[in-house]
């Protein structure tokens, strides 16, 4: 392993990385360090150097650049690995979002796929084709293919026969020196063997020692008919004879210790279309294990076990079966699917599933089923557990998985044996779970670093487990979970002597100077996995149960800015730390780096809490601190929320002015003006472009000719006082059509009393000014009240953020409706459609998803459109109320895989957040409109049928 470089060497890196790599994505800030530094092991190594690579060649360049001078250098996708193999105290290496492309080969037989392309969007490419990658880890939404294959990871259905090492068929990497493999190119493949013959000549001979020792032969076959990914894949060596393909298997798994993986080609998987799952209650877990034995014979695809402790610590989520309270910790679940290729067959398999195990006492069930919503039950319950540890542990600690894997005849006395073990060293919390077809067995516990005996209870405990495992039952110590650092110390313990100088050996062989994330799988420390552990100090309680998994990461539309909600969380917590061992100087400057990278750019959507395994809205968290930030500016607010009216009228006075100087003066010379203003005010003006609105002329009133089907219509203050950009071809405003439409469906509107003075709230709410937001919506919230004739009538909401928080904070019982899901509910029956053949662009607003709307707004726009094209990686545009116009770089990185992904037919895009549109039209070259632009232009009224009111309206649901 080589040795620390000085710092002095590190500026040299930098300045040799600088002539090809911009200083921005050359990171040596502290707090950046510290931030980006992290994943979700519990060990905090801090680096020297993050080096944020955008191409083939750059990540070429900096390997060379390192090698030259001796610095060692990890490779990080995710970050979402749990044992430590993706920190680095040197240089640490990051993929920026260059690295997403695919491609689908022989129709869905295979993919090939660049490492920072998600696991679940690889997935979503295949699914025309009925097909998956075989891997199917937990943390698929948001782990990335480099990190999948590096660690080979699997999975609940990927077992031993689909993980990457089974179902890679060709790889592009990177060695040390820098040098390129393309496996798939015959050209490449032959030059490599011209140049590195003595690597092929070194791989050959391990090859023929392993063939020509029996002893080892046979110990190594035994290890991989189990789930196995300690150490380095030594079955390469006697699967295959080539050592190119023995090479590219080495590969697998192998954490970034012997080169990067640049690329991967997968042969895929069926995805059957046709699912079924059951949950099966034993009394014990010697009769779950004796099932799982036969279950193994049958036509599952899943068998998951749950052991007492389990079940117990998800009993009393809403939900659960009503027989899981009364579950003692001797019982054990076994939770089953299968999958086939028609519902015939899968009718059948379950028939022979269950037929297999009748002679066996299942006391609770819950019999096979296909409907959706008891399957996601079903599997919420398992998906549970491991959150269900880390919302009741006591903050300052963490939660730790490991995964074992035993042979699968001695389950249940593994089993038994683990559950001893946790009360010996008092981890009563400990629960465990697992993928029961190949004995692997995830124990999750809760585990303080913060003194010496713990560190102590923890080593002896680890200590306790691999003697267990990989001694006595000559299991796995790492099923799926990768080395890392964590089990590096124990892997001569599980393989013996002369397997883990095998390992050795490769590793000197891929890696002559050891610069390849050393320390990991390969180290000479007894304590390293007691070594540079991570500090987890209370903060507050809204964060405190973070684990800093990084699941949030994928949706967060800061993260390619500033700082993801881990990052946030990291960095809040060192704040928290600072201040509580008085070390002001460090807090105060750590504070104004994080005002801006913590609280400045942090849109507060709360997509991070749908993704967290624990429900942390870090948004929250950021509110929370910006009550305290903009306290002074509290008056002025208040003086805003009392006089909305005056407030609204002298935006629209503002948009009036904007769009006379934008036609008299140009856009170039106003541009000039008004941003010159903005720079010479540190940004304190909002930053002008020609897609600013112009102002809303348009005032809706309510309608005077009573009919039988009513609607209240409340347009937000965004849709009031701002109409389209000023050289917009539409005249119309969203007001205009939005009555146009209801009118036309046969609708008498009403429009609520002293419009102008309302507000939902939510530009208080987003500024962490909670008293005010709420005095706002509640204020809303009578009028509408009364406006309904109590609640009689439904309320139609035109932008999606109000609705959000309209629902979130209104207490009486409105029926409260954002467009797409109003047109579906209340106007589709009155409504003749004619789909334009044309291409448009959806984007689903963050406030959409999280109130479960995405598919209603997809489906409206499927009916109106013939192709309607959604675009990846945006699940927020980050414009967050007025951050668009105040933080325009929010916006701005947000939205940059936008353009790119417009199809050269699309001329206009939709969605249902008036200051998204704004954004969304200034960063894609396309106009962008409410959805009720759309169905307005597409829509004809039908013949009026009677109706006494619109709550007994058909309410078919578009498909």
């Amino acid at each position: 392993m080589a040795g620390m470089p000085s710092n002095d060497i590190y500026l040299e890196l930098i300045n040799t990385l600088s002539v090809q790599i911009p200083a921005s994505r050359l990171i040596s800030d502290d707090a950046k360090l510290m931030a980006y530094g992290t994943d979700a092991s519990f060990y905090r190594m801090i680096p020297k150097l993050i080096v944020q690579a955008n191409s083939l060649e750059e990540m070429v360049f900096i390997i060379q650049s390192c090698s030259h001078k001796n610095i060692p250098f990890t490779f990080r996708a995710a970050g979402t690995s749990l044992s430590g193999q993706a920190v680095s105290d040197s240089v640490l290496i990051t993929l920026t979002d260059n690295w997403r492309d695919h491609e689908i080969i022989s129709d869905g037989l295979k993919i090939r796929l660049q490492p920072g392309v998600i696991g679940a969007d690889a997935n979503k490419y295949l699914s025309p084709y009925q097909r998956k990658i075989g891997p199917d880890p937990a943390s698929i939404n948001s782990c990335k293919i480099g990190g999948i294959a590096a660690n080979n990871a699997s999975g609940m259905c990927c077992g031993t026969a689909q993980n990457t090492y089974k179902t890679v068929d060709a790889m592009t990497l990177v060695l040390h020196d820098g040098t390129i493999l393309n496996t798939a190119e015959p050209e490449s493949v032959a030059q490599f063997r011209v140049s590195h013959d003595s690597l092929l000549a070194g791989i050959f001979q391990l090859c023929s020692e392993v063939k020509n020792d029996a002893v080892l032969f046979e110990r190594i076959q035994h290890k991989y008919r189990l789930k196995n990914t300690t150490g380095y894949a030594l079955n390469a060596l006697i699967d295959f004879d080539d050592p190119i393909d023995v090479l590219t298997h080495l590969m697998v798994g192998s954490e970034g210790t012997l080169g990067f993986i640049a690329e991967i080609t997968y042969n895929t998987v069926i995805e059957h279309p046709n699912k079924s799952s059951a949950l099966l209650v034993f009394s014990d877990i010697e009769s779950a294990s004796n099932a799982v034995s036969i279950l193994a014979n049958t036509p599952v695809s899943a068998v998951e076990m749950m052991d007492g402790r389990a079940l117990r610590s998800v009993a009393e989520k809403a939900g659960m079966p009503e027989f899981m309270p009364t579950l003692t910790l001797e019982h054990c679940a076994l939770l089953v699917e299968s999958r086939a290729a028609s519902e015939d067959e899968l009718y059948h398999q379950c028939r022979t599933i269950m037929a297999s195990i009748s002679a066996f006492d299942i006391p609770h069930q819950v019999m096979f089923t296909s409907d959706p919503s008891t399957v996601n039950t079903l599997w919420s319950i398992r998906k549970g557990m491991f959150p269900a540890v880390g919302a009741v542990r006591e903050a300052g600690t963490t939660v730790i998985i490991e995964d074992v894997a035993f042979p699968v005849d001695r389950l249940a006395a593994g089993v038994r044996e683990l559950q001893a073990l946790f009360d010996e060293f008092a981890y009563h919390e400990a629960i465990i779970f697992g993928h029961a077809l190949e004995g692997n067995l995830h124990f999750v516990f809760t585990q303080g670093f913060d003194s010496q005996i713990e560190v102590k209870r923890y080593g002896a405990f680890m200590d306790a487990v691999a003697h267990l495992v990989a001694v006595k039952y000559q299991g796995s110590l790492k099923a799926e979970h990768g080395t890392g650092r964590n089990m590096a110390p124990y892997v001569e313990l599980e393989w013996g002597s002369d397997a883990y100088r095998l390992m050795r050996q490769i590793k000197t062989l891929f890696d002559p100077n050891g610069l390849l994330n050393p320390g990991v799988i390969i180290n000479d420390d007894p304590d390293a996995h007691i070594t540079d552990l991570k500090p987890m100090p209370k903060a507050d309680d809204i964060i405190d149960r973070c684990i800093e998994c990084g699941f949030c990461e994928a949706v967060c539309p800061s993260r390619t800015l500033s700082l993801s909600p881990r990052q946030r969380i990291v960095l809040y917590r060192e704040m928290q730390r600072l201040k509580h061992n008085n070390e002001s100087d460090k807090y105060a400057e750590l504070e104004k780096t994080f005002n801006y990278l913590g609280v400045d750019t942090c849109a507060a959507t709360g997509l991070c809490a749908d993704r967290c395994p624990v429900g942390i809205n870090t948004g929250d968290l950021i509110k929370q601190v910006r009550t305290e930030k903009y306290k002074r500016f509290t008056p002025i607010a208040t003086w805003s929320a009392n006089h909305f009216g005056a407030t609204t009228a002298l935006t629209r006075l503002g948009l009036k002015t904007n769009a006379a100087m934008q036609k008299t003066l140009g856009e170039k010379a106003l541009s000039k003006t008004v941003n010159g203003l903005r720079n010479l005010s540190k940004g304190k003006t909002p930053e002008w472009h020609p897609d600013f609105p112009q102002a809303n002329k348009h005032v809706p009133k309510t309608g005077e000719n009573r009919k039988p089907k009513r609607v209240v219509y409340y347009p937000s203050c965004a849709s009031r006082n701002m109409g389209n950009e000023v050289n917009s071809e539409d005249t119309k405003t969203l007001t205009e059509v939005t009555m146009s439409l209801l009118e036309r469906a046969g609708y008498q509107v009403i429009i609520p009393k002293k419009l102008e003075e309302q507000c939902c709230g939510m530009p208080y709410d987003s500024k962490g000014m909670k008293k005010l937001s709420k005095e706002k919506s509640y204020r809303l919230e009578a009028t509408l009240w009364q406006a309904s004739e109590l609640g009689k009538l439904p309320v139609l909401m035109d932008t999606s953020p109000c609705v959000k928080i309209s629902k979130e904070q209104f207490t009486f019982p409105l029926g409260i409706y954002e467009p797409s899901e109003f047109v579906i509910k209340y106007l589709w029956n009155d409504l003749d459609i004619q789909q334009v053949d044309e291409t448009v662009m959806l984007h689903i607003t963050c406030s959409t998803r999280r109130m479960g709307l995405a598919d209603s707004l997809l489906n409206l726009t499927k009916a109106c459109a013939k192709r309607v094209v959604v675009p990846e990686h945006i699940d927020c545009c980050g414009f967050a109320g007025d951050k668009g116009f105040f933080t325009p770089e929010l916006n701005a990185a947000a939205t940059a895989p936008l353009k790119q992904q417009i199809p050269q037919d699309c001329t206009r895009g939709f969605s249902n957040s008036r200051t998204c549109e704004i954004g969304l039209t200034h960063h894609s070259g396309i106009p962008y409109r409410s959805i009720l632009y759309l169905l307005d232009e597409v829509s004809m009224a039908k013949p009026s049928k009677a109706t006494p009111n619109a709550r007994d309206t058909n309410k078919e649901v578009v498909s």
